[in-house]
């Protein structure tokens, strides 16, 4: 049964981006939306207050857990946005190499934003996702 994700590369595009520019999902496929995985720990408290990296690494924990609840995994992810809360683009980097680097061989496209503040007290990272998983006997 093959992968109903298939990531675009694009050579007249730059290869400095480190994810595909575009990706594909073949039906049949069941996507999934991931809310916005947050840096929280089971107690609801915000795990590593002013390091991006730290937090960006409690986020895909989180964020596998939740694909996993749903069915899907990492490498079924279509698409994320990486939001950092942060003026510096330093941090943006810190959090882009832990989430670049738990996605391993598969990456999918991605944006990656400073913004001004996230939904949670010492929040700096959050990550949402869209997935893509084939059904049993499809």
């Amino acid at each position: 049964m093959s992968d109903p994700v298939a990531l675009v590369r694009v050579s007249e595009l730059s290869d400095v981006a480190e994810y595909a520019y575009a990706a594909t999902v073949d039906p049949p496929a069941r996507l999934v939306f991931a809310a916005g995985a947050c840096p929280l720990d089971a107690d609801g408290r915000t795990v590593a207050p002013g390091d991006p990296a730290a937090q960006a690494r409690q986020v895909m924990a989180n964020l596998e857990v939740a694909l996993a609840a749903a069915g899907a995994r990492l490498a079924d992810v279509v698409k994320t946005t990486v939001y950092v809360a942060s003026t510096q683009q330093a941090d943006l980097v810190a959090a882009w190499e832990v989430i670049r680097d738990a996605f391993g061989d598969h990456e999918p496209p991605s944006t990656l934003l400073g913004v001004t503040v996230l939904g949670y007290d010492d929040q700096l990272v959050e990550v949402e996702a869209v997935a893509a998983v084939r059904e049993p006997g499809r």
